[in-house]
């Protein structure tokens, strides 16, 4: 009689029933949906914890410079010393732009306090938190204030996207997009695109304001799992190098193989500094595809490739690339980088220099001396090009 009622519990339970009819197909859907929601979730929880040191960053600032023992010491350099100091400790992520926005991100958001405050039994906490009190470093006392957001919807925010969000001086201006972001489970990309096609101020001026908001939240698709692993603030911030395959195909990554053996070879002076290197101003990411210091000319010479005919705007980029050397990364002793545009299309191979202003007899004389010919690196590419075709076919 037991095992009779046994029987019929199995076979009366839809669940266990369904399990038993699990095909291959199924299977593979199930791993694929538990793997998906897990790399999300991990994602998400990098992000979160990101968000978090960077409030913690930005309170210890705040305390240090309100109350330090020793902060007139420093002074107004105190955040180039300390970014100086983070980075030889291998502390990625935390350069001066991003030690000033930390400290904003305290002042603006305080209510992100709120899941932070259980983690200090587990984590170092040396100083106290108490919550800004520079003038500066409030929130606006504006009358009939928007609401702040609990510090459990805070948590949906991503860092870079609170960079974009803590430019927005109004607050009300930067509730509506705080809330448009949620609803739309918006991107930092869309915000950033929201933001700058005056969302605000065109919902503000229409007579249908739903109508205007309803076609902003379909303008663009919602953040992917993809954003968010590729997001350089994650991976810098999880030791994550940034893979180069992220912005390059097949063919060009093959062709930048070839081109940074070729120029390493020569034997005049070229030497390896970065692949993929990151420029990022103003929330933006920019990639040269190859960074190398001339020895014998004391500058950094940067490479961009296009496999597609040249445009004007490339030689605007990499003059804005070279500019953006000269203020960063130049140190005493070096002289002005310059850049090669190398353009390749199935029919032409075009090869540009970008000198961002420099003296044109100074560059004749002096730097095309030591730098490879326009007439070599084309050579170079269109053999290199058609050799690669061939081979993938």
């Amino acid at each position: 009689m037991p095992a009779k009622k046994k029987a019929v519990a199995k076979s009366s339970n839809p669940k266990l029933a369904a399990s038993r009819a699990l095909d291959y197909g199924h299977l593979v859907t199930a791993i694929h949906s538990a793997s998906e929601q897990a790399v999300h979730r991990a994602a998400v929880a990098v992000n979160q914890w990101l968000v978090i040191r960077n409030w913690l960053v930005g309170a210890y600032l705040v305390e240090y410079e309100q109350n330090g023992s020793d902060r007139a010491k420093y002074g107004t350099k105190l955040l180039e010393r300390l970014a100086k100091d983070l980075t030889a400790l291998k502390i990625r992520g935390l350069d001066v732009r991003t030690l000033r926005d930390c400290r904003k991100l305290f002042g603006t958001y305080p209510q992100i306090r709120g899941p932070v405050d259980p983690e200090f039994e587990t984590m170092a906490v040396t100083l106290p938190i108490r919550g800004p009190v520079d003038p500066e470093l409030e929130l606006k006392k504006v009358p009939s204030a928007p609401t702040p957001l609990s510090s459990e919807l805070m948590a949906r925010f991503s860092w870079a996207q609170l960079r974009e969000l803590m430019v927005i001086d109004d607050p009300w201006k930067r509730a509506f997009y705080e809330n448009e972001s949620l609803k739309g489970h918006w991107s930092k990309r869309q915000l950033q695109r929201q933001i700058e096609t005056l969302l605000y101020e065109r919902t503000g001026l229409s007579t249908d304001k739903k109508a205007v908001i309803e076609r902003a939240r379909k303008q663009e698709p919602q953040e992917s799992i993809a954003d968010l692993l590729r997001d350089p603030y994650i991976l810098e911030f999880a030791g994550l190098a940034d893979r180069p395959t992220y912005s390059e195909n097949d063919l060009e990554t093959a062709l930048l193989d070839h081109l940074q053996r070729f120029l390493l070879e020569l034997g005049n002076g070229f030497c390896f500094e970065a692949r993929q290197f990151r420029i990022t101003t103003g929330n933006r990411h920019h990639r040269v595809d190859l960074v190398f210091y001339h020895r014998l000319l004391r500058c950094h010479v940067l490479i961009d490739l296009k496999i597609r005919a040249f445009k004007h705007e490339d030689a605007g980029q990499m003059n804005f690339y070279v500019n953006w050397f000269k203020e960063n990364q130049m140190t005493a002793g070096d002289n002005p980088p310059v850049g090669i545009i190398l353009c390749s299309s199935r029919d032409h191979t075009d090869v540009e220099f970008a000198t961002a202003g420099m003296d044109a007899k100074l560059f004749v004389s002096r730097y095309l001396v030591a730098l490879p010919s326009a007439e070599q690196l084309k050579a170079l590419l269109e053999a290199d090009r058609a050799r690669i075709e061939q081979s993938q076919h």
